[in-house]
């Protein structure tokens, strides 16, 4: 089975042994799926990243995508949000199976993302984004295993405790005023809802006429302000190189706050904390990690 490297580096990378042993038996588990759903499975898609992900068509002809991960506590909630939704501003959740890491999507045509809308369209990429994340968040169950916002900000104790209480290689300033919104915002929030959790232009397609639908939620539970942060620092890598990013962002901020009437203060905090907290955990997997805080910086100066 031919997969591309840098699918089987970040597997290996990330998962370590669990992967290795996962990318060994993930033949036998594509054939298993087949088998089992009387599937045809074709060619994966290109960009494939922490999972293995294909296109497929089910015995009766219907266009459906199989999606096989590590199983682990990520897929699961994914596996949960799409099943609360049931269809509502993300993709349909057909049939999954949380022990060996599998979904069953369907699959939306044509397919494409807002990513081809930037930076020509980005008003109407951002209005799009705003309308699918009204139709996406959900009411909490009273039975969840969905993480919380205040859960994913736990990675700003880990910058700090790997650079013995300094910050290493990160700007002070903005690691300080992370530190203070996440302070200030977690314990004021309202209204909770559950997330999407990574809502930005790759993960928001294309699904007939007029209708856009997310795909890959992480599904956590904290306010509808927090979701603007990863549509902010997207689309990638292109965002970083826009001539005028402060514009951009507070062009952005303004059409989500008009559209789903949130607080402008509160969309720019949380943009500004998750920022940092996305540039640490891109540190953490050794990627690319300084272009988030280029916009943590652009909106640092619209925060007051």
């Amino acid at each position: 089975m031919n997969l591309p490297d840098h699918f089987l580096q970040t597997i290996h990378g990330t998962f370590g042994e669990v992967g290795r042993r996962w990318l060994a038996d993930l033949p036998m588990l594509i054939d298993e799926c087949a088998r089992r759903w009387s599937l045809t499975v074709l060619s994966p898609v290109e960009n494939l990243s922490y999972n293995y992900v294909a296109p497929a068509v089910s015995e009766d002809g219907t266009a459906v995508m199989l999606k096989i991960g590590v199983p682990r506590d990520e897929l699961h909630t994914e596996m949960a949000s799409l099943e609360l939704c049931n269809g509502s501003g993300a993709v349909k959740l057909l049939t999954s199976d949380p022990e060996w890491g599998v979904l069953l999507l369907e699959r939306l045509q044509p397919g494409t993302s807002l990513v081809e809308m930037f930076p020509h369209h980005d008003g109407k990429a951002t209005r799009i984004a705003a309308a699918v994340m009204r139709e996406f968040w959900q009411p909490v169950p009273h039975d969840h295993a969905f993480p919380t916002v205040y859960d994913w900000s736990f990675g700003m104790k880990r910058l700090r405790q790997a650079f013995n209480g300094g910050v290493g290689p990160f700007p002070e300033r903005l690691v300080e005023q992370a530190e203070a919104l996440f302070a200030e915002l977690l314990p004021s929030m309202d209204d909770v809802v559950v997330l999407h959790g990574d809502l930005h232009h790759d993960n928001i397609l294309s699904a007939g006429q007029d209708s856009w639908l997310a795909i890959d939620p992480k599904g956590v539970i904290g306010e509808p302000a927090y979701e603007a942060g990863a549509l902010l620092r997207n689309p990638l890598p292109a965002v970083y190189s826009f001539p005028n990013l402060h514009q951009l962002c507070a062009r952005r901020v303004d059409i989500l706050a008009e559209t789903l009437g949130l607080d402008r203060q509160r969309l720019i905090g949380w943009g500004i904390a998750q920022a940092v907290l996305s540039s640490w955990w891109d540190f953490e997997d050794n990627g690319e990690w300084r272009n988030g805080l280029l916009i943590a910086d652009a909106l640092s100066s619209a925060y007051v």
